[in-house]
């Protein structure tokens, strides 16, 4: 069975967008390339069209990839969801324990996560050790380098 994930209707239209991109642009532009190596003659030495079908391959997997993750998306309501512990789609200020420093993440799903927005995927280490957690908790982290604490300061939706 595939992996639920779950998205914002903004995250969800991103990857249709793409989906969209590699389908109606980049897979004509590879079979185009294929039709024009074919062309340059014996297919046994020629590097060209070796090249353009491995690509071609490459992108054929990515779709797919793209479609499995499509068909077993969920739009989240974030109305819905509790504000009291951290889930997904919180925004969550929290203190590192260890060195004093506050920083603030939304958890996301991973394909949406980007850290230099501040969003980080439920996936990781440290989104997995703040869920469900609330106001005021210090949840303890494993990171590579060891463990850290971090204390829950603010919980939000945005």
């Amino acid at each position: 069975m595939a992996k639920v994930s779950y998205y914002t209707e903004e995250g969800l239209k991103k990857l249709r967008d793409e989906l969209n991109q590699l389908k109606d642009v980049e897979r004509p532009r590879a079979s185009q390339a294929i039709a024009e190596a074919r062309d340059k003659g014996d297919l046994s030495e020629n590097a060209e069209y070796d090249a353009a079908k491995e690509a071609q391959g490459l992108l054929e997997l990515r779709i797919s990839k793209l479609e499995a993750t499509i068909a077993n998306a969920r739009i989240i309501d974030e109305s819905q969801l509790d504000t009291s512990k951290v889930l997904i789609h919180s925004t969550v200020e929290v203190k590192n324990k260890a060195n004093g420093a506050v920083m603030k993440y939304k958890l996301v799903a991973q394909s949406e996560a980007n850290l230099q927005q501040g969003k980080i995927s439920v996936d990781s280490p440290i989104g997995k050790g703040l869920l469900g957690k609330s106001e005021g908790d210090v949840a303890p982290i494993q990171v590579p380098n060891g463990q850290i604490e971090l204390e829950i300061l603010k919980i939000t939706r945005d």
